[in-house]
């Protein structure tokens, strides 16, 4: 009988405990585990376009966990993050979703990334039916134009309704590397103009999602950046990948407001990118 979709676990420990978390993890028969042992693995297993993680455990041990843990944060912000601190009585997770103190008794560090993990399905599930992603669907249909540039510009401009100030589409085309054009977008003029027409895939968010295929937050400080953003032109944006496999592109959305865009926010993007895949893929099969 089918077990469901693997929950791909990174965890991040001290070598000295390897044996007790593969032990305890992998009883589990829904996880795949990967083992490291400093957050500078850590951080390049994340980093890996090879590696599609869902929970990140990072143990007190290793030091600077929580500096990790705002990084990853920001970086990916639907990761579900748990903290592991075995010193502390009580410990406050802090950026992480969650602690624990005892995580191989009872399995709590299994019961614990399991309730983490059906609560985010439940939150996506719940989200699919607000209003917000119920219009965007309305504006797709309502586009005047059955092709699928009309309807890329209906989408980015439904995005920017829901509070953005700058919203773009990224088409991306299959080849080694792989061909990325700007598409369509909406925000001020002098956003317009600045805006990349076809970014670099090794240094700029639009390429670093083309590459890995997942959701990332950015600020003007962070190396992987927008040129929109990193001028400080935007104080904060977000790259969301648009159907399976980058087979359509790339949504990018930018606000002026610091810290103004959340987990929350982020999810929300992600529905409605996929919303905008399927009647991109509804065009592709017509």
């Amino acid at each position: 009988m089918s077990q469901g979709p693997l929950t791909k676990i990174l965890a991040a420990i001290q070598l000295p405990s390897i044996a007790r978390y593969r032990e305890g993890l992998r009883k589990e028969p829904t996880f795949e585990v990967n083992l490291v042992t400093s957050l500078d693995k850590a951080r390049d297993t994340l980093d890996d376009p090879a590696q599609q993680i869902d929970v990140f455990v990072v143990d007190s041990g290793l030091g600077e966990v929580h500096e990790i843990i705002r990084e990853v944060r920001q970086s990916y912000p639907r990761l579900i993050i748990l903290l592991v601190d075995e010193n502390a009585d009580f410990a406050m997770p802090g950026r992480a979703d969650d602690v624990s103190t005892t995580p191989f008794e009872d399995n709590d560090l299994v019961n614990r990334i399991k309730r983490l993990n059906e609560s985010r399905r439940l939150q996506t599930l719940r989200a699919d039916a607000l209003p917000p992603v119920r219009q965007f669907a309305k504006s797709i249909l309502k586009a005047t134009s059955t092709g699928s540039v009309s309807k890329q510009q209906a989408a980015v401009e439904a995005v920017k309704e829901l509070g953005y100030d700058y919203v773009a589409f990224y088409k991306v085309l299959p080849g080694d590397p792989p061909d990325v054009s700007l598409l369509a977008q909406v925000g001020a003029d002098d956003a317009k103009r600045e805006a990349p027409k076809k970014p670099a895939l090794n240094d700029s968010m639009v390429g670093w999602v083309v590459q890995n295929g997942k959701s990332r937050t950015i600020t003007p400080t962070e190396e992987i950046n927008h040129p929109l953003v990193k001028s400080g032109r935007f104080k904060i944006g977000v790259g969301v990948p648009v159907g399976t496999n980058l087979r359509f592109g790339v949504l990018i959305a930018c606000k002026e407001a610091e810290a103004s865009i959340s987990q929350e926010n982020v999810m929300m993007l992600e529905l409605i990118s996929a919303q905008l895949a399927s009647a991109l893929a509804k065009d592709a099969r017509s």
